[in-house]
């Protein structure tokens, strides 16, 4: 048996967005998308600028693996 607590779609999503609010969160996964796909381009061109900016390279891969609806 798996122990993972689950979310349900309920919890997760309202039933309703208001138009303004669907288009808040499209604009923030817009952006999360946005920031892993350059961190990627960053840890690819110039690997030392990772830790110039204090990230390791696991934390790099860990942020870069998450899908764009997770923070």
């Amino acid at each position: 048996m798996n122990d993972t607590p689950r979310l349900l779609l309920s919890e997760a999503f309202p039933r309703s967005f208001s138009l303004p609010a669907l288009v808040q969160l499209l604009s923030l996964w817009q952006g999360r998308s946005r920031l892993r796909r350059q961190l990627a381009d960053m840890a690819r061109a110039n690997p030392h600028l990772i830790e110039d900016i204090g990230l390791t390279r696991r934390q790099v891969a860990q942020e870069i693996a998450k899908p764009f609806w997770r923070a």
